[in-house]
């Protein structure tokens, strides 16, 4: 009876108590709240939150002037600097969409991205000019162009017709009269999976999930008031997982970093006081491997995501300092939207078991509202056995509006009411799931499954192995099986006699690879291992 009076219309939604959730609203306060506070470091640049508000305005107001509204993509190809952190604000500040290329790719690929985009303007570094003017000659869209000349870039510049970048700004109005979106599942960014076969599929963010998963950053890192961020992740990669709307919420510094080099990272690790980053784990073994390491003077924390860094990798990273918290996601999900939460009392596990529990993806972000492993065809939980493989399944407000012009690939994902990742995991009775695979790299030799992960984990344990992946090898007798492709450590040794022993010794003898290729292993613009050509290559093994 009472629902009665809840659904008067008195009590419906209006400006005065509903308004569209934006990560933009955090720079606003921030500059409004903290002006003099240094946002950004680069360089010997000290930039203000009232200097990077005003510069955001400027970008807002130019780019309105050029005719880019409401769902117009705006697109960049930027290192990690403040342009790139003032794209994130300006763009969608004049009701565009952010579309950030991967600097890595090649010009037929970013072509593809611009024409399907249908990109108005295009921002480019003067680092990535030419292969910016490689991908025009070969796009059918001609965007208006801008060049930002960063004055940490050293290195050569192109002759090209295009607006300087700090002259584009000068133009544009400091005080421009932004507004929220109309709705907060307007689009807010464009960003391409690094799909390895056909075109790459453009996944849509909204406002929503991008204010969402900034703020669940903030609370799964443990982000204090202040906190330094070194931009060690690039920001192209899903929007630099959110980062550069979630430091804006809690005030911080952004300490930007061009390449990801050993001595500039612990130029700013010592200098700068930086709280935070993130990265791949090859990251870890660039600070690692570095000479200018030194002993820091707190601790720092460092989340990485892709697969679980090997024992030793996490045992240096402690003792150089730093805390590694393992996380998982995918482009669909804004970035990471799995967690490793660790418990207090497993530091006090052997090293060995600290290693296997940190390998886990996790649970569920703050922000998300479901996670599952789930039978694919029947679309019910697999027992919390930590045996049963299932795939990894994500409902909730930060998963991707969906595919841009690709409507068949939308709903496939999203069939069941679930977006379905792809990958197959297991999960454990605690609730925390882990992968094993990718549901076209699992290698079914005789009718029984092997986890390619699991291969690749007993190998890196091995000293000297410094890379490895395993893929399926067509085998006329058991249908496949393993074949592992190796890079050995610099100044290290091992036979392939000696890498089946050491498998035989620690896995079932059906999983164990009977082909070991020590050879460089290929990899994606985004330092992902291409399996797909090592299956072509364990192809031609035959």
């Amino acid at each position: 009876m009472s629902q009665r009076h809840h659904d008067d219309p008195s009590l419906a939604r209006r400006a005065a108590n509903h308004q569209p959730l934006s990560p933009l609203s955090f720079l606003e306060r921030a500059a409004s709240t903290y002006p003099d506070h240094v946002a950004i470091i680069h360089g010997p640049l000290r930039r203000t939150y009232r200097d990077f508000y005003a510069r955001a305005r400027r970008l807002a107001a130019r780019l309105s002037h050029l005719g880019v509204g409401k769902g117009d993509h705006v697109s960049v190809i930027l290192a990690n600097t403040p342009a790139m952190l003032e794209c994130h604000y300006g763009v969608p500040m004049c009701r565009g969409v952010l579309h950030s290329i991967n600097t890595r790719l090649d010009a037929a690929i970013i072509a593809f991205q611009i024409d399907h985009a249908e990109s108005k303007v295009l921002i480019v570094d003067a680092e990535f000019m030419p292969l910016a003017q490689e991908a025009l000659q070969l796009a059918k869209s001609a965007p208006q162009l801008v060049q930002y000349d960063d004055t940490e870039y050293e290195g050569p510049r192109s002759e090209v017709s295009a607006e300087d970048y700090e002259a584009f700004l000068a133009k544009g109005d400091p005080d421009f009269a932004w507004a929220l979106p109309d709705d907060e599942w307007d689009a807010i960014a464009l960003n391409y999976t690094s799909g390895t076969t056909g075109d790459p599929k453009g996944v849509v963010y909204h406002h929503r999930g991008a204010y969402l998963l900034a703020q669940g950053n903030a609370l799964i890192t443990s982000m204090q008031k202040h906190a330094v961020y070194l931009w060690t992740l690039p920001m192209f990669h899903c929007n630099g997982w959110c980062f550069p709307w979630t430091i804006s919420a809690i005030i911080g510094t952004h300490v930007c970093l061009r390449q990801v080099r050993g001595a500039p990272i612990w130029r700013a690790l010592t200098e700068n006081g930086v709280t935070h980053l993130c990265g791949a784990p090859i990251v870890m073994s660039v600070i690692l491997d570095a000479p200018e390491r030194v002993q820091l003077p707190s601790r720092v924390n460092f989340f990485t995501a892709a697969a679980p860094p090997p024992e030793r990798v996490l045992a240096d990273m402690q003792q150089a300092g730093f805390d590694v918290t393992h996380l998982y996601g995918l482009t669909e999900t804004y970035g990471p939207a799995v967690v490793n939460e660790w418990h207090a009392d497993w530091s006090n596990l052997p090293l060995p078991e600290q290693a296997r529990l940190k390998s886990r993806q996790g649970v569920k972000y703050t922000p998300l509202e479901h996670l599952d492993v789930l039978d694919p065809d029947t679309m019910r939980p697999v027992p919390r056995d930590g045996i049963t493989l299932g795939e990894v399944m994500f409902r909730g407000n930060v998963v991707m509006k969906g595919y841009y012009r690709n409507e068949s690939a939308t709903e496939k994902a999203f069939d069941g009411g679930w977006f379905h990742s792809g990958d197959l995991a297991v999960i454990h009775p605690d609730g925390y799931i882990q992968l094993k695979d990718r549901s076209k790299d699992i290698i079914i030799s005789g009718g029984e499954n092997i986890s390619s992960i699991e291969v690749e984990d007993v190998l890196y344990a091995h000293p000297a192995v410094a890379v490895v992946a395993v893929v399926a090898k067509p085998d006329e007798k058991w249908g496949e099986t393993p074949c592992a492709f190796v890079e050995l450590k610099a100044g290290e040794t091992a036979s392939m006699e000696e890498l089946h022993k050491w498998c035989r010794a620690k896995l079932a003898h059906f999983k164990c690879p009977r082909d070991f290729v020590f050879t460089d292993i290929p990899r994606t613009s985004t330092g992902k291992i291409q399996k797909y050509v090592l299956r072509d290559m364990a192809k031609g093994r035959e």
